[in-house]
């Protein structure tokens, strides 16, 4: 878990989202979860590796995303898998519907985190990568990791 400022703790990352997907906006939502949930989520017991969103009616509805069973709770815990209804004003849910409608955009979360105390998470209008896409990135990545071993190299000799 790390911070990203004042009030802000991050619970979970989808750090995969960035490389298979590129992203065209984000937007900031509440979770409604159950108070297992919470206290599992507190002590960073989640996970949105796989996680994705969808528009249902007027709503939308976050899959896949793992929350650990919260051990104390024994018989009234939830499942670790549940959908889990976002929360967003009606025309944050408009524009998400007309930007999802067209072809190729999808809905990923990035981001898990508590903001003043209530959990939010940073979901992605995003459009999937192809291969080539990907290879390039990891040239790119790989690149750059030359570059600077170079810079510390020439650096440690001076």
């Amino acid at each position: 878990m790390r911070s990203l400022g004042a009030g802000v703790k991050v619970i979970a990352e989808n750090r995969r989202a960035r490389f298979e997907y590129f992203i065209e906006d984000v937007i900031e939502a509440g979770i409604a979860l159950k108070g297992t949930e919470v206290k599992s989520i507190r002590q960073g017991r989640a996970n949105l590796s796989d996680a994705y969103a969808s528009l249902e009616g007027r709503e939308v509805i976050l899959y896949n995303m793992h929350v650990s069973p919260y051990d104390p709770a024994s018989q009234f815990n939830h499942e670790p898998l549940r959908p889990r209804r976002l929360l967003l004003h009606r025309h944050e849910i408009i524009k998400l519907r007309g930007r999802v409608m067209e072809r190729g955009y999808t809905l990923v979360p990035l981001r898990l985190y508590f903001r003043e105390g209530l959990a939010k998470i940073e979901l992605a209008v995003a459009k999937g990568k192809k291969l080539y896409d990907k290879r390039e990135a990891i040239a790119k990545r790989d690149r750059d990791r030359e570059i600077d071993r170079a810079v510390r190299e020439r650096e440690r000799r001076h």
